[in-house]
């Protein structure tokens, strides 16, 4: 069976790319370096063709709102357009959790405008909403510093680990296409204040983690639940600190 994944160089598309191909697939792991973009539609005709699932992995280059929102419609359409045109059975988009929850969040907006035009394609889909990955919360922290403090909003958080998000990615492209949403998360549900507070620590960073009611996530107002799933779920393995001990022993 040939794969298309899109952003296949990036943190997720790269150890999908991995898990497929240990698996015998053969798979195309698409990029403008590679001489494929969803933006310009270089190299889309070609690497779609007898393609039977694609993955659309790719990420926008900036949080500015317009240019995020002009990157997924544009991304979008020129994909499924090249989709239909070779007849790809199943295509897969990893999207957010929450995204039609923080609707002043730019970038999520941009999300559920993607999530719409693949809906209205006409091409078997599955969406696959993640919470927050492990790996961004050394970001999350630094976005949220003022001075030597980390304000963060009173709302939860269930992070997952970009492996399990890229084993569960390759499970959804073999499977049959939902024509809906499924939702990942992380095993441990907990306040963000708590999460990132543990994780400074754990890398002796002594940046102070503080609740503050107006603080924004990315711009964003949230609720307490506007980050985790409000159904049913699939787990990941790995917590925070199996996460770390993973990735110090990686490294």
């Amino acid at each position: 069976m040939k794969i298309v994944v899109i952003g296949g160089t990036g943190l997720i598309g790269s150890k999908t790319v991995a898990i497929l191909r240990r698996g015998g697939q053969y798979v195309v792991a698409a990029s403008p370096k590679g001489g494929v973009n969803t933006i310009t539609g270089e190299g889309l005709r070609e690497a779609m063709a007898g393609a039977q699932v694609v993955i659309d992995l790719s990420n926008a280059p900036s949080f500015d709102p317009q240019v995020v929102l002009k990157f997924f419609e544009t991304s979008g359409r020129n994909l499924v357009a090249a989709e239909a045109a070779a007849g790809v059975r199943h295509h897969v988009t990893l999207s957010i959790v929450g995204t039609d929850r923080v609707p002043d969040q730019g970038y999520y907006r941009a999300k559920v405008a993607q999530e719409k035009l693949i809906e209205a394609s006409g091409i078997p889909y599955t969406i696959i909403r993640s919470t927050q990955f492990l790996e961004f919360l050394g970001s999350i922290a630094d976005a949220s510093t003022d001075g030597g403090v980390v304000r963060l909003a009173p709302a939860l958080l269930q992070p997952i680990a970009a492996d399990d998000v890229a084993a569960f990615v390759a499970e959804v492209a073999f499977a049959n296409p939902r024509n809906g949403i499924v939702e990942i998360a992380g095993p441990e549900r907990a306040p963000f204040s708590e999460i990132i507070g543990r994780y400074l620590k754990a890398l002796g960073d002594p940046r102070e983690v503080r609740r503050d009611p107006e603080a924004r996530y990315f711009g964003g107002r949230l609720e307490e639940k506007s980050l985790v799933p409000m159904g049913e779920t699939r787990l990941g393995r790995f917590n925070l600190e199996e996460w770390l001990r993973l990735s110090r022993k990686e490294a």
